[in-house]
Order: structure tokens, then C-alpha cells, then sequence
């Protein structure tokens, strides 16, 4: 598992923009779409999967749990309202990853041992997701970051101009959406900060 670069997809993704993360350096990708019918989530899942093993990079299902068990995806992420990680670490079996978001400090307290890594944030509030919790900034981060007994990425607004901070505070990688997924040229911008992650 690299978690630098990880690339969380925009519902509705085409499968050539992660073809295009992927070029670029994306070292983990993500599935999120909250309006994809089942159906079609794993058919894409499964499309993607072929396209990232060899490159050596992991898919991960954003909540679905039934859509990442039927696509054989790599592992599962999982919100703090998105169910009990036991029983997901239980449906999932010991060799695929799961990853949990936290947005404060206070849910530290409660991740469970069956948590292979972190989500953080958001960092900045973000029109992403416009349900996200409050914005934590980046020193609350750092805390959140420095006690998580998991590595960490930060998600929620992240940029090119964030790498080297967020790197210099411990984080494992950074999780972003719109900073690929919304630029001109998604394969240069992911390898901007490919580039920017390596040489911090």
C-alpha cells in the first residue's frame, strides 16, 4: 500500500481520467460515485482493476461494501456514519484494505485495530463535498496526524502548494479529487504532485 498520491474519484468518472492519474503517478485510486447504480460501480470497478494491477496500484470502494466484495477491489473506505468497521473488516477478510475518515481529534479515541489507514480532514471545506465536516485546517491536522496510531492522508480541498507542509507533518500522502480530476491536463497535474511528494 503507497499512499502518497492518492486519487479519489468524482462521480461519474470516465475510466480515461484514471487511466490519466495513472500515467501520471497515481499511487493509489479510489471509486466514489454516490449516484452510480450498483450495477454499473462494479462493472467500472472491475474495468479499473484490470487497468491498475499492473501498475501495482490498489482500487479501493468508497462505502459500498457490496460493490467492492462483487468487484474484487483491493479494499473498502468508510465514513464515521458508513457502519460498524468490524463488521466490514469481517466481510472483507484479512487481506483487503480498509480505510476510515476522521475529522477530529476526538474520533482518534475510537479506531478500531481492523483500520489499515486514516483519512484526514477535510483540510479546507471543499464544494466536493459540501456535507463534509468543518474545515480543520492545518494545524489541528498535524495534531490529528501526529497521535493517529495509523498512517495518515490529508483529504478536503488539498493542493499542489500543500505537498511539502503536509509532508513535513507526517502525513502518509495526500487524497485528492478536484485537484486532478478538475484540471486542464489531469496526467501533468497528477505528476506535479508526484513530483512535489518526492522531492519534499
Amino acid at each position: 500500500m503507497t499512499l502518497s498520491i492518492y486519487f479519489v474519484t468524482p462521480d461519474g468518472v470516465e475510466d480515461a481520467m484514471v487511466a490519466a492519474a495513472l500515467r501520471g503517478g497515481a499511487t493509489l485510486v479510489q471509486l466514489r460515485d454516490k449516484t452510480a447504480r450498483d450495477a454499473d460501480m462494479i462493472a467500472q470497478a472491475r474495468r479499473l482493476k484490470r487497468m491498475l494491477a499492473p501498475f501495482g496500484v490498489l482500487l479501493i470502494v468508497n462505502d459500498r461494501l457490496d460493490v467492492a466484495l462483487a468487484a474484487g477491489a483491493d479494499g473498502l473506505h468508510i465514513g464515521q456514519s458508513d457502519g460498524d468497521p468490524e463488521a466490514m473488516r469481517r466481510a472483507l477478510g484479512p487481506d483487503r484494505l480498509l480505510g476510515l475518515s476522521i475529522e477530529n481529534e476526538g474520533q482518534l479515541a475510537h479506531v478500531p485495530d481492523c483500520v489499515d489507514y486514516l483519512g484526514v480532514g477535510p483540510l479546507r471545506d471543499t464544494h466536493i463535498k459540501p456535507d463534509a465536516a468543518p474545515a480543520l485546517g492545518l494545524e489541528a491536522l498535524g495534531r490529528i496526524v501526529r497521535a493517529a496510531p495509523l498512517p495518515s492522508v490529508a483529504i478536503g480541498a488539498v493542493g499542489l502548494g500543500d505537498v511539502p507542509r503536509l509532508k513535513a507533518l507526517g502525513c502518509a500522502g495526500i487524497a485528492v479529487v478536484s485537484a486532478i480530476s478538475e484540471a486542464p491536463d489531469p496526467e501533468a497535474a497528477t505528476r506535479a504532485l508526484a513530483d512535489s511528494w518526492r522531492s519534499a
